[in-house]
């Protein structure tokens, strides 16, 4: 059987793994082993976070029209509650984004809900 050299393949492999922890600390940017194990702890965290970054923003949203409908006058739940009964179907992204950019359609959105 013929002799295979490993080398330019081994080396092709490393080289791409080191380039992808390319700015992590201590050994984990130059150890091969670290680096492989910081790379699976990379997309593993990536991969949850996706997730929590959907719901961090709905938070956000409703610290916004919670903040602007107690100016208002109204809590954030029974205004919520207010919008369902009067059947208006505007989502917490398009709220939240009329409460911080348009403060007065939020007002009117308001009006009609608690008239």
């Amino acid at each position: 059987m013929t002799r295979v050299k490993r080398g330019t393949i081994k080396n092709k492999r490393r080289k791409n793994v080191l380039a992808q922890v390319k700015g992590f600390r201590f050994g984990r940017s130059t150890k091969e082993a670290m680096a492989k194990d910081a790379l699976m702890h990379a997309g593993a965290y990536s991969f949850a976070h996706r997730r929590d970054k959907k719901g961090d923003a709905r938070k956000l949203w409703q610290v916004r029209i919670s903040a602007a409908s107690v100016r208002l006058g109204i809590s954030y739940s029974k205004f919520m509650g207010a919008l369902k009964k009067a059947d208006i179907k505007l989502d917490r992204k398009i709220l939240s984004d009329l409460a911080k950019n348009n403060p007065e359609t939020f007002a009117r959105v308001h009006a009609q809900v608690i008239k």
